[in-house]
Parts: structure tokens; C-alpha cells; sequence
């Protein structure tokens, strides 16, 4: 496994060389320096992945250090190692663009998880970056993720592209990108210099649906002042895209089944059959086969819809598809809002993680955009998504504000108050990680995050 370099900047000699066996045991190549201005040099004449810095040397102030690092290396990873008393520079050192602090005497596990994560934020990023310069509304790019899931559905697409004259069948829950799928099986496909025209059937009324799919001759009703051509001549030799076509009456639908066995129409009121040459793409977010049994829909327009089919995964089976998403949708809602862009802790790229996304790549979307515009820190800690306890049994006493106020660092006091909550619900739990996490209403991984970020037992 190939590794990264590594800095390590400690005046203590005993912590380097041990932040320095740990790290290459992760294969990292690791590089050590004893001061700010050995390390500032350091860095202005290599590369480095990531580097370690504690805020308290000799010879210069950590922050002042940081602000030099990023002004050399503006995109390095820095990992704050601070004890309680400097708690408050730690915070202030990730308002400067640190991704994160851990305090002494840390772990080894909390050292590699850390890092580990750092890491894969980092690269992710990376992707995004590259997913931003080549995003166009064509082909692929809009398909977002890496995951073997979505992958399977973007060989479906390219391998479904080329029979243009098959329809397609999109299944998956609401959210899950339907619609994008269709337009890139349009974009990629030998029709894709002639119109994509799409109707969402759940919309529209039934009466009117079937006059906007088909057209209508003048005087075919009271309203009907002129001709007009429907949907269907409008994606003549291109693609029509039916979305929840589950929500087709069954009245609509034989006549949908008409054109797709015929390739011919009639408008409302007309006599003669137009012919038109297209492919037809349906998507629904219903059990189809429950519809059939219920006589909702029609099992022979089932099997002249379901030729070619993409099932679409929902979000929660796509991994770290969801980073890679919610890092996309921070950068393009940064741009349009005109905002700094933000950054996501560890904690709050584990809950995303960690979140069953009812909802799919919609209720994401709008998350991160109701963030981008709501949230003022450029750090984003959490998105509260965990169910909060109503059980008076499971809340905790409130600390005595009144002595703390004034005397005590509000960053310091959080970060007592959590440590100390974590311990309590450990111990409640006899050191269960999971039974912990339920208690405290939060993810397993979160909690097992902040148990090394703290350097406590349990797990």
C-alpha cells in the first residue's frame, strides 16, 4: 500500500519518534522537525500530505505557524496536537483552516484513525475538484459517485445507450436521480442531437396528461382554439421520458400501448394516424408487479416498458458515494451563494454516513444547501441528523453556567462537557461502544471517532 508523507513538528523528541513509529506502521513516509522554523522551511522545499503540528513550541506560536504552512502549502492537511489548557487555540486553529485537534496523551488508535480520516476527506475533495472542471450536463459526469453500486449503473447506461429503439425502465425510490439517468441514456445515446422532452405523470390530471401527450386538432374541445402537437410529435426522433409512469391511469396507458406496439397516434379529435419515431424511457418509485396484481397497471404494458432495466440504488447502499455528494453540493451552493466554502469535521462526515437518507440525493441536496446558506462557521460539526432523546431519564443535568461564564473558555467547557458525557455513557454501558452510542442518540462510528479523539477506553 503506497503511503503519504507525513511531517511531524514536536519540540518533544519522545513524541516525534512515537508519532512516528505509529505512523509508519500505516506505511506512511514520516518526516520530523523540532521547531516552526525548521518546519516552515521543510515544507517550503517538499510536498507533504498532511502534517502534525503541536501549538506549543519554543520558538514560534502555533498559530502563526499554521498561518504560514497554509500560506506555503494552501490545501495541506494540518492536524492540531494541543492539551486542555490550549483547547481555545485548537478551535481558533481550525477556524484558520486546520481540519482538525487531537490532545495529549493521545492513542495510537486515535492517531491512525484521525489521520486515516483526514486522508480520505482529502481525497475525496480531490474527486470533487476533478468532478467540478469536467462537470457538464452530458454523458456520465452527472452520474456523481464511485461506488460499485452506481457503477453497475453507469455500464447499464453506456451499454443501454446503443439500442436506442428499446425502451427502459428506471426503477428506484423517489430522490435516487432518476431523471439524471434518463438524460444521460438520451445524451450518450445516436438521438442525442434531437429533443429530450420529459412529463412527470404524477403531475399533470389525467385529462389533461393524455391532451399534452397526444395533441389535439382544433375544435376537439370547448378550448381547443387551434391545433397543437403533443409531446409524443415533439420527441419525434428523440427521446420521451415518462416519469412515474406508475401514476398512468389505465385508460392513458392502453393508449400508450398503442404507440409503443404501432409507433402510430391519433391527436384528440384527429382521424389520422401520425407515425413517429422515438424511444420511450419510463421511471417509477412504485412495486410494479403489486400494481399489476391490483389492476393499477397494466401487466402488457409492463412487459413492453420493461425491455431494458436500470434498478437505482438508494443513497444509504452507496458508501462514501455520500461524501462525494455532500462535498459536490458544498462547493456548488458556496459558488451560487457566494459563501467561503465550507468544510465538514469527521464527526459530521460519519453522520452522513451513518443517516438511513429517507429521502435519497433530494433530502442531501437540500441539506447542504439549507447548511450553505444557514450555517455561518465554515466548519460544519454536525447536521443534527440523530434523533434527540424526549425521555427525561436520558438527559443530563446542566452544568452550573453561572460559575463557569466569564472564568472558562466556551470552547474548553464543550469540550470537558463532552468528554465527560462520553464517559458517563460508557460506563452506564460497562464500556459497550454500541449500547453507548444508543444512549447518547448518536452513530457507532461517531462515537468510536471521538472515544480515540479523546483517548478514553470502551469500544
Amino acid at each position: 500500500m503506497s503511503g503519504h508523507n507525513i511531517l511531524v513538528i514536536d519540540d518533544e523528541e519522545f513524541i516525534r519518534l512515537n508519532l512516528q513509529n505509529i505512523l509508519q506502521e500505516e506505511h506512511h513516509r514520516i518526516f520530523l522537525c523540532s521547531s516552526g522554523k525548521e518546519a516552515i522551511a521543510t515544507v517550503q522545499n517538499s510536498d507533504f500530505s498532511l502534517v502534525l503540528l503541536d501549538l506549543n513550541l519554543p520558538d514560534m506560536n502555533g498559530i502563526d505557524i499554521l498561518r504560514q504552512l497554509k500560506q506555503i502549502q494552501p490545501n495541506l492537511l494540518v492536524i492540531i496536537i494541543t492539551g486542555f489548557a490550549s483547547v481555545e487555540s485548537a478551535v481558533e486553529a481550525i477556524k484558520l483552516g486546520a481540519y482538525d485537534y487531537i490532545k495529549k496523551p493521545f492513542k495510537a488508535d486515535a492517531i491512525k484513525l484521525i489521520v486515516k480520516l483526514a486522508l480520505e476527506t482529502q481525497a475525496l475533495k480531490e474527486r470533487v475538484k476533478q468532478l467540478l472542471q469536467t462537470h457538464k450536463p452530458t454523458g456520465l459526469n452527472t452520474i456523481l459517485g464511485d461506488s460499485a453500486e452506481i457503477l453497475k449503473v453507469k455500464h447499464q447506461i453506456l451499454e443501454f445507450a446503443k439500442y436506442d429503439s428499446e425502451t427502459v425502465l428506471i426503477t428506484g425510490e423517489s430522490g435516487t436521480g432518476k431523471e439524471l439517468i434518463s438524460q444521460a441514456l438520451h445524451n450518450l445515446s445516436p438521438r442525442h442531437q434531437f429533443d429530450f422532452v420529459e412529463v412527470n405523470c404524477a403531475s399533470i390530471p389525467e385529462n389533461l396528461l393524455e391532451s399534452e401527450l397526444f395533441g389535439y386538432e382544433k375544435g376537439a374541445f370547448t378550448d381547443a382554439q387551434s391545433t397543437k402537437k403533443g409531446l409524443l410529435e415533439k420527441a419525434d426522433n428523440g427521446t420521451l421520458f415518462l416519469d412515474e409512469i406508475g401514476e398512468m391511469s389505465p385508460s392513458l396507458q392502453a393508449k400508450l400501448l398503442r404507440v409503443l406496439e404501432h409507433k402510430t397516434f391519433r391527436r384528440l379529435g384527429g382521424t389520422k394516424d401520425i407515425t413517429v419515431d422515438l424511444r420511450i424511457i419510463a421511471a417509477t418509485n412504485k412495486d410494479l408487479h403489486q400494481a399489476i396484481t391490483d389492476k393499477e397497471f397494466r401487466e402488457d404494458l409492463y412487459y413492453r416498458l420493461n425491455v431494458l432495466r436500470i434498478e437505482v440504488p438508494p443513497l444509504r447502499n452507496r458508501g462514501n458515494d455520500i461524501l462525494i455528494l455532500a462535498h459536490y453540493f458544498l462547493a456548488q451552493f458556496s459558488k451560487r451563494y457566494n459563501k467561503k466554502p465550507k468544510q465538514l469535521s469527521p464527526a459530521a462526515s460519519q453522520e452522513l454516513l451513518n443517516y438511513n437518507w429517507p429521502g435519497n440525493i433530494r433530502e442531501l441536496k437540500n441539506l447542504v444547501e439549507r447548511i450553505c446558506i444557514l450555517h455561518q462557521s465554515e466548519l460544519i460539526d454536525s447536521f443534527n441528523l440523530s434523533v434527540k432523546s424526549n425521555n427525561p431519564a436520558e438527559k443530563t443535568a446542566e452544568p452550573p453556567a453561572n460559575q463557569m461564564l466569564g472564568k472558562i473558555p466556551l470552547d474548553e467547557i464543550l469540550f470537558n462537557m463532552e468528554a465527560e458525557l462520553i464517559k458517563h455513557a460508557l460506563k452506564i454501558a460497562e464500556d459497550n461502544a454500541s449500547q453507548a452510542a444508543r444512549i447518547l442518540k448518536i452513530p457507532r462510528e461517531t462515537l468510536r471517532y471521538k472515544i480515540a479523539k479523546y483517548g478514553l477506553s470502551g469500544g
